[in-house]
């Protein structure tokens, strides 16, 4: 391809509004330009990268015999409302009403819509194991889309679901993706960490997130080196103490005045002691029943292990007027001593506290020695708290530590979730009606080739893994006279006959301009033809991954550009 026929706009300055380095590489490398907030155009450099990406995907999901399908993009809100998720979805689900009032969703995934025309399809044991999947465009109304493609409204995704007779095909299936995964990754160039996680709205369990360790990444990761261990901060357990210590013995339960006292700051302030000597009390509102959660103050409430431990659909904070009315105090006085009609889930690490500062349910009134057992009774206790860098690992007590990820992928067990709620059933080996059992696969297309970005890229410019990049070189001819420009045609012609595709800056601009623009975009070799090779034939070949140029006559120069690709591309 010529660059005097391509649309290829390179920009020399960041733009304005670009923040990590992904979102400034794609728009100045000219592979994106923004439309709208979270709505972005691939320009034909970005394309090829994204089909590059897309046709890795589809090599490897074939090669675990998935089956690919196109999905609407529109979805009926029947189908949602047979799940069960029409009303639990939330705000980021961009619903719409066709000319004759039918609801709609621009779907933001796909579960449903697959569930229903399998269930058309399968009728018996024969028919599975099935592993349908599509790559797609997705839409989701980000309450605050940034990072440029990274969190965006509108984003291609592969997602696929498996169908199973019963739980052991389904792990076949789960660790049949786990492996592709693995493979697709590591063929884009992207050094992942798969994580334990969360399954959040899509139901189901065994979950498992491909992150990318990134500066900008939206999920914190804790991760042990002892064992291997590695959990988002949404699902990551953590070692707790061994008991209450012996040497403090418990002290009376006393009242305190503490007028205008109620966050943790103001607390520790007012008893000159640590966040963790207090007992945290935040009243919610679980599916519009109150529930109140007791958590050390050192700690943060994870309100993702929250949600699970009380099987809600909705979770959020109760207003002052609603905790004024549960605990008979405003807010930042509520505490454990007392019996109220709520459902109260401590913290496991609660148990072990001696001598705690809490809310004593009155306006500016706090106890001291609180103690476990005596004060109050657990009666029910869980994980709820957020694991912290130096947390002891939970599965060989390894100090964890943290890092910052972008997830490109998510693979997790289903279950019967949509299968059951959707009425779908097979007949198994005995003749009887059986529901199959589902799995989950995806694959965020645009956060990959983002990714990919973050991880490969130097002060110049992209450094594209190869079997990512959009060309194989970027030819550069530095011609004066009109039979210089035919000579330098001419290699070109032999490269492309030699089965590469490349990139000829044929632009009428100086050979500084040509060098940047080589660099910043990125493509894997760098080849010169300019006054050495009119002088004795030698042509330059640099590779952009690093080293010194180097030169080759025309006669070897297929061969050393093919080893520079070969020794840079992982093998299939």
């Amino acid at each position: 391809m010529r660059m005097t026929r391509y649309i290829l706009p390179t920009m020399k300055e960041d733009p304005s509004d670009a923040v990590v380095v992904s979102h400034r590489l794609m728009t100045r490398a000219g592979l994106i330009r923004k439309e709208s907030a979270g709505m972005y155009v691939y320009l034909p450099l970005g394309v090829k990268v994204l089909l590059k990406i897309i046709g890795i995907i589809r090599e490897e999901m074939e090669r675990a015999g998935a089956l690919e399908f196109l999905m609407p993009e529109l979805t009926s809100a029947d189908l949602w409302k047979e799940s069960g998720r029409w009303n639990t979805m939330g705000p980021e689900m961009f619903r719409i009403k066709d000319r004759n009032g039918m609801e709609y969703s621009l779907a933001p995934t796909h579960e449903e819509a697959f569930t229903a025309v399998l269930r058309q399809i399968l009728s018996s044991y024969r028919d599975l194991p099935v592993n349908a999947y599509q790559i797609n465009t997705k839409f989701r109304d980000e309450v605050r889309p940034r990072y440029g493609v990274i969190r965006s409204k509108e984003f291609i995704m592969k997602d696929a679901y498996s169908f199973d007779l019963d739980e052991k095909g389904l792990e076949e299936s789960y660790q049949g993706m786990r492996t592709a995964y693995r493979r697709i990754f590591e063929r884009c160039g992207l050094e992942t960490i798969p994580v334990q996680a969360d399954t959040g709205s899509m139901g189901g369990s065994n979950s498992e997130e491909f992150m990318v360790a990134s500066d900008v990444g939206e999920e914190v990761l804790l991760l042990c080196d002892g064992c291997g261990y590695r959990a988002n901060r949404e699902k990551a357990a953590y070692g707790r103490g061994a008991g209450p210590r012996e040497k403090d013995a418990p002290e009376g339960l006393a009242s305190v005045d503490t007028p205008g006292v109620r966050t943790i700051d103001d607390l520790t302030a007012f008893f000159s002691c640590g966040a963790g000597r207090f007992l945290k009390s935040i009243i919610y509102m679980a599916d519009g029943k109150p529930a109140m959660a007791v958590v050390p103050g050192d700690r943060e409430i994870n309100e993702v292990k929250l949600k699970n431990i009380l099987g809600a659909v909705e979770l959020g904070l109760a207003t002052d007027e609603d905790i004024l009315k549960l605990t008979g105090a405003p807010t930042g006085f509520a505490g454990p001593v007392n019996d109220f009609k709520m459902r109260t889930i401590f913290d496991l690490s609660v148990k072990d506290t001696v001598n705690a500062i809490t809310g004593a349910n009155k306006k500016d009134l706090h106890y001291t020695g609180v103690n476990p057992g005596r004060d109050f009774i657990i009666k029910d206790e869980a994980d709820i708290t957020s694991a912290m860098e130096g947390d002891r690992c939970p599965s060989c007590s390894t100090p964890m530590y943290e890092r910052k990820g972008i997830e490109v992928g998510h693979i997790f067990k289903l279950g019967y979730k949509y299968t059951r709620s959707m009425g779908v059933t097979v007949l198994d080996r005995d003749g009887k009606e059986t529901v199959p059992i589902m799995g989950c696969y995806g694959i965020g297309v645009n956060r990959t080739m983002a990714a990919v970005v973050e991880q490969h890229n130097d002060a110049r410019g992209i450094i594209w893994p190869v079997e990512v990049a959009p060309f194989h070189i970027y030819f550069i001819g530095i011609a004066k006279t009109e039979a210089e420009t035919a000579a330098v045609d001419e290699i070109y012609g032999f490269l492309k006959e030699s089965g590469f595709d490349v990139l000829y800056d044929d632009r009428r601009v100086s050979p500084g301009v040509k060098f940047a623009d080589a660099d910043l975009t990125g493509i894997p070799v760098r080849v010169v033809a300019g006054k050495n090779y009119f002088a004795s034939g030698e042509i330059e070949v640099k590779s952009r991954m690093g080293g010194e140029p180097c030169t080759a006559k025309k006669e070897v120069l297929a061969e050393q550009i093919r080893a520079i690709l070969a020794a840079a591309k992982v093998k299939k």
